[in-house]
């Protein structure tokens, strides 16, 4: 499977994925990666921190940015560089986050795609970026 070249992409062009955090989607990241904190696991714990209630791991939102780039655009065969982050809110369980990527620059000598990055929750970023990727070019 080959997604997209580096001769396939201009700058504006985006791609993006909607998926609903659930409870099984928080406890399979704490899972996987180890990350246990009681602000997302334990409703108790949660209910006294300034978020009242249990949120989903930042790292989530940056891994549906990953699914982005890894499955539409480029695409399988993409290769991640560098990703900056800032986080603005929290996502919380039952949240329908849109995860975005756009091509701000192209440098074609490189073949490296820079990207803008955002995940949204109710039209308001709760994630922002800046991916670097490079991108295989079309042979011949």
């Amino acid at each position: 499977m080959q997604g997209l070249f580096l001769e396939d992409l201009t700058v504006g062009q985006s791609a993006e994925l909607v998926r609903t955090v659930d409870e099984a989607a928080i406890v399979a990241f704490a899972e996987v990666t180890g990350d246990n904190n009681p602000v997302h696991l334990d409703e108790a714990y949660a209910a006294g921190t300034p978020f009242k209630t249990r949120i989903a791991h930042g790292m989530l939102s940056a891994g549906y940015i990953s699914a982005v780039i890894g499955t539409k655009m480029p695409g399988p065969g993409a290769i991640y560089m560098s990703q900056q982050l800032s986080f603005r809110r929290p996502v919380k369980i039952g949240d329908e986050v849109t995860a975005r990527a756009t091509i701000t620059a192209i440098d074609a000598d490189k073949a490296r795609v820079t990207l803008e990055t955002v995940c949204e929750v109710g039209g308001k970023a709760v994630m922002t970026g800046e991916a670097l990727i490079m991108v295989p070019r079309r042979a011949g």
